[in-house]
Protein backbone atom coordinates (compact mmCIF):
# COMPACT_ATOMS: atom_id res chain seq x y z
CA UNK A 1 0.00 0.00 0.00
CA UNK A 2 1.04 3.21 -1.02
CA UNK A 3 0.53 6.97 -1.28
CA UNK A 4 2.57 9.82 -1.06
CA UNK A 5 3.16 10.09 1.93
CA UNK A 6 3.02 6.69 3.41
CA UNK A 7 4.35 3.42 2.67
CA UNK A 8 3.54 -0.44 3.76
CA UNK A 9 5.67 -3.07 3.47
CA UNK A 10 7.48 -6.43 4.66
CA UNK A 11 9.49 -6.06 8.04
CA UNK A 12 13.01 -6.95 7.19
CA UNK A 13 16.14 -7.76 9.46
CA UNK A 14 17.68 -4.76 8.66
CA UNK A 15 14.47 -2.77 10.60
CA UNK A 16 14.92 -4.58 13.66
CA UNK A 17 17.27 -2.30 15.27
CA UNK A 18 14.87 0.81 14.46
CA UNK A 19 11.85 -1.42 15.97
CA UNK A 20 13.64 -2.46 19.20
CA UNK A 21 14.50 1.41 19.40
CA UNK A 22 10.63 2.53 18.95
CA UNK A 23 9.73 -0.65 21.49
CA UNK A 24 11.98 0.97 23.82
CA UNK A 25 10.49 4.30 23.43
CA UNK A 26 6.78 3.47 23.44
CA UNK A 27 6.68 0.63 26.09
CA UNK A 28 9.15 1.09 28.46
CA UNK A 29 7.31 0.35 31.09
CA UNK A 30 5.76 -2.49 29.31
CA UNK A 31 8.68 -5.40 29.00
CA UNK A 32 9.72 -3.39 25.31
CA UNK A 33 10.60 -6.46 23.19
CA UNK A 34 14.38 -6.66 22.46
CA UNK A 35 16.26 -6.84 19.06
CA UNK A 36 16.27 -11.03 19.88
CA UNK A 37 12.15 -10.73 20.10
CA UNK A 38 12.04 -9.63 16.41
CA UNK A 39 14.06 -11.42 14.94
CA UNK A 40 12.24 -14.54 16.24
CA UNK A 41 8.80 -13.45 15.15
CA UNK A 42 10.51 -12.86 11.65
CA UNK A 43 11.83 -16.57 11.74
CA UNK A 44 8.33 -17.97 12.51
CA UNK A 45 6.94 -19.23 9.36
CA UNK A 46 3.62 -18.32 10.55
CA UNK A 47 4.01 -15.02 11.42
CA UNK A 48 4.03 -11.58 8.85
CA UNK A 49 5.38 -8.43 9.74
CA UNK A 50 5.00 -5.65 8.11
CA UNK A 51 6.63 -1.78 8.56
CA UNK A 52 5.06 1.64 7.79
CA UNK A 53 7.35 4.14 5.84
CA UNK A 54 6.93 7.78 4.73
CA UNK A 55 9.07 6.59 1.64
CA UNK A 56 10.88 3.36 -0.01
CA UNK A 57 13.65 2.81 1.85
CA UNK A 58 12.81 5.25 4.47
CA UNK A 59 13.18 4.77 8.17
CA UNK A 60 10.28 2.45 9.94
CA UNK A 61 7.78 4.58 11.52
CA UNK A 62 5.45 2.09 12.94
CA UNK A 63 5.56 -1.97 12.81
CA UNK A 64 3.17 -4.74 12.95
CA UNK A 65 2.45 -8.43 12.94
CA UNK A 66 0.03 -11.22 12.96
CA UNK A 67 0.14 -14.76 12.82
CA UNK A 68 -1.65 -17.17 11.27
CA UNK A 69 -2.34 -21.08 12.83
CA UNK A 70 -4.08 -23.65 12.22
CA UNK A 71 -5.28 -25.30 8.29
CA UNK A 72 -7.39 -24.64 5.52
CA UNK A 73 -11.01 -24.24 6.66
CA UNK A 74 -10.21 -23.52 10.48
CA UNK A 75 -7.43 -20.77 10.07
CA UNK A 76 -7.31 -18.30 13.21
CA UNK A 77 -5.46 -14.78 13.01
CA UNK A 78 -3.80 -13.25 16.47
CA UNK A 79 -2.58 -9.47 16.32
CA UNK A 80 1.19 -9.62 18.08
CA UNK A 81 1.53 -6.16 18.09
CA UNK A 82 0.82 -3.00 16.21
CA UNK A 83 3.22 0.32 16.86
CA UNK A 84 3.42 3.98 15.46
CA UNK A 85 6.46 6.08 16.52
CA UNK A 86 4.38 9.01 18.83
CA UNK A 87 5.95 11.66 15.77
CA UNK A 88 3.72 9.70 13.35
CA UNK A 89 0.34 9.01 14.98
CA UNK A 90 -2.92 10.38 14.09
CA UNK A 91 -1.50 10.30 10.21
CA UNK A 92 -3.72 6.89 9.23
CA UNK A 93 -0.12 4.47 9.96
CA UNK A 94 -2.17 2.32 12.73
CA UNK A 95 -5.03 2.27 10.26
CA UNK A 96 -2.83 1.32 7.36
CA UNK A 97 -1.15 -1.10 9.34
CA UNK A 98 -4.25 -3.02 10.80
CA UNK A 99 -5.62 -3.45 7.10
CA UNK A 100 -2.39 -4.95 5.97
CA UNK A 101 -2.97 -7.45 8.58
CA UNK A 102 -7.12 -7.81 7.93
CA UNK A 103 -5.73 -8.64 4.07
CA UNK A 104 -3.67 -11.76 5.87
CA UNK A 105 -6.56 -12.52 7.88
CA UNK A 106 -9.09 -12.38 4.78
CA UNK A 107 -6.99 -14.33 2.25
CA UNK A 108 -7.57 -17.47 4.28
CA UNK A 109 -11.08 -16.79 5.74
CA UNK A 110 -9.88 -16.53 9.24
CA UNK A 111 -11.40 -14.75 12.57
CA UNK A 112 -8.42 -12.03 14.39
CA UNK A 113 -8.13 -11.58 17.56
CA UNK A 114 -5.90 -9.38 20.03
CA UNK A 115 -5.27 -7.62 23.40
CA UNK A 116 -5.32 -4.02 23.72
CA UNK A 117 -4.83 -1.81 26.57
CA UNK A 118 -7.74 -1.11 28.43
CA UNK A 119 -7.06 2.96 28.88
CA UNK A 120 -6.03 2.87 25.16
CA UNK A 121 -9.30 4.28 23.99
CA UNK A 122 -7.95 5.53 20.12
CA UNK A 123 -6.58 1.53 19.64
CA UNK A 124 -9.99 0.87 21.05
CA UNK A 125 -12.06 2.70 18.51
CA UNK A 126 -9.84 1.72 15.85
CA UNK A 127 -10.44 -1.87 16.24
CA UNK A 128 -14.27 -1.10 16.49
CA UNK A 129 -13.94 0.89 12.76
CA UNK A 130 -12.40 -2.51 11.56
CA UNK A 131 -15.45 -4.97 13.00
CA UNK A 132 -13.62 -5.39 16.28
CA UNK A 133 -15.76 -6.28 19.31
CA UNK A 134 -14.68 -6.95 22.99
CA UNK A 135 -14.86 -10.70 24.32
CA UNK A 136 -13.09 -10.69 27.48
CA UNK A 137 -10.49 -8.78 29.71
CA UNK A 138 -7.20 -9.97 30.89
CA UNK A 139 -6.38 -8.64 34.32
CA UNK A 140 -2.81 -7.66 34.70
CA UNK A 141 -1.58 -8.59 31.70
CA UNK A 142 0.38 -6.12 30.55
CA UNK A 143 3.86 -6.51 32.75
CA UNK A 144 5.43 -5.02 34.92
CA UNK A 145 2.99 -2.12 34.80
CA UNK A 146 0.33 -4.64 35.37
CA UNK A 147 -2.14 -2.91 33.33
CA UNK A 148 -5.49 -5.06 32.04
CA UNK A 149 -6.27 -5.75 28.56
CA UNK A 150 -9.19 -6.33 26.27
CA UNK A 151 -9.34 -9.23 24.01
CA UNK A 152 -11.08 -8.38 20.88
CA UNK A 153 -12.24 -10.74 18.03
CA UNK A 154 -13.10 -9.78 14.87
CA UNK A 155 -14.69 -12.80 13.06
CA UNK A 156 -13.82 -13.99 9.66
CA UNK A 157 -15.34 -12.74 6.81
CA UNK A 158 -17.57 -15.36 4.95
CA UNK A 159 -16.24 -14.85 1.49
CA UNK A 160 -13.21 -15.41 1.88
CA UNK A 161 -13.20 -19.20 1.54
CA UNK A 162 -15.16 -21.18 -0.55
CA UNK A 163 -17.73 -23.28 1.31
CA UNK A 164 -17.47 -26.72 -1.05
CA UNK A 165 -13.91 -26.36 -0.58
CA UNK A 166 -12.86 -25.03 2.75
CA UNK A 167 -10.09 -23.36 0.93
CA UNK A 168 -8.55 -19.89 -0.39
CA UNK A 169 -10.58 -19.04 -4.03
Amino acid sequence: MTTSELLIDDLDYADIPRCASLEKEMFADDSPWPATAFRAELNAPYNKYFAARERPGGDVVGYAGVSTLGSAGSFECEIHTIAVAPSHRGRGYGRALLVAMLDVADDCGAPVFLEVRTDNSTAIDLYARHGFVRSGIRRNYYQPSGADAYTMIRPATAESVTPESGTHP
